[in-house]
């Protein structure tokens, strides 16, 4: 296990004096492994909490390349960074944050197997992806990995945070999911308030730290949506659907085998 030095001591001083939160969290942070799918404004916000927080490997997923557009809230990016790919400008600016860790990237789209096979190499994966279909195969992976997963959302002036840890009798995203239908928005079609992004994707990674260090009390079977036109916060409950693709029976456990 790789050790604390006395720099990182001083420089992770507010984290360390918080109640319940010592130097063996600290370190936890240190030697954990993260993996961020989705640079964007969600994927943004929460890499650069988790580098400044100590986390000690990164590693970033995104295929796409930065245009003008992007840059109102995905705060990594600057106006030299247009049509460069996101994980590379992304690395050196989290380099730039914090120089003791270890940044890795992927540059492209990912086969399941694929995907489970970097899944196995991390401790907890934050799905900051934009569409369902991302977010189906990340929970479908998870889920075969028993890896916890942190998911959240953010659209027009509303966003929702959950976490998923698949033990049993516990939901899934695609409990979540056959909730709200198939016809889901997007930001390009509903638009996006720039600081609603910041917002939930920093709670992402203070929703991975909680995981990590076993720390309070991640929102494991609980949803936390927000409506920042009012800034209205509700809390839902939801329990794993028995009718579920993923996680409802064995049968379906069967199906989602790799072939």
């Amino acid at each position: 296990m790789l050790t604390l030095s006395d720099q990182e001591l001083l420089r992770y001083d507010r984290q360390i004096t918080l109640h319940g939160f010592d130097i063996d969290k600290q370190q936890i942070l240190k030697n954990s492994t993260t993996l961020i799918i989705g640079l964007g404004g969600l994927g943004c916000a929460a890499a650069v909490y988790l580098a400044a927080s100590g986390i000690g490997k990164l590693t970033l997923i995104d295929f796409d390349t930065i245009s003008a557009s992007n840059l109102n809230r995905q705060i990594l990016y600057t106006q030299q960074s247009i049509n460069q790919y996101k994980v590379e400008v992304a690395k050196q600016a989290l380099c730039n944050i914090n120089a003791d860790m270890i940044i890795e990237t992927i540059n492209q789209k990912l086969s399941d197997n694929e995907l489970i096979s970097l899944i196995k190499q991390h401790d907890i994966v934050i799905d900051c992806t934009d569409n369902l279909t991302s977010r189906e195969q990340i929970n479908r992976c998870c889920f075969i990995e028993k890896k916890p997963l942190v998911s959240g959302a953010a659209i027009r002036m509303e966003g929702l945070l959950t976490v998923f840890n698949y033990q049993e009798n516990q939901p899934c995203y695609q409990c979540l999911s056959q909730l709200f239908g198939q016809n889901q928005l997007t930001c390009i079609e509903a638009g996006v308030m720039a600081p609603l992004v910041g917002m939930f994707g920093s709670m992402q990674a203070l929703e991975a730290i909680k995981v990590l260090t076993n720390y309070g009390k991640p929102l494991i079977g609980r949803v936390l949506m927000i409506d920042s036109m009012t800034m209205e916060f509700n809390q839902v409950i939801f329990t794993k659907q028995t009718n579920c693709i993923v996680c409802g029976n064995q049968h379906a456990k069967q199906d989602l085998k790799c072939k």
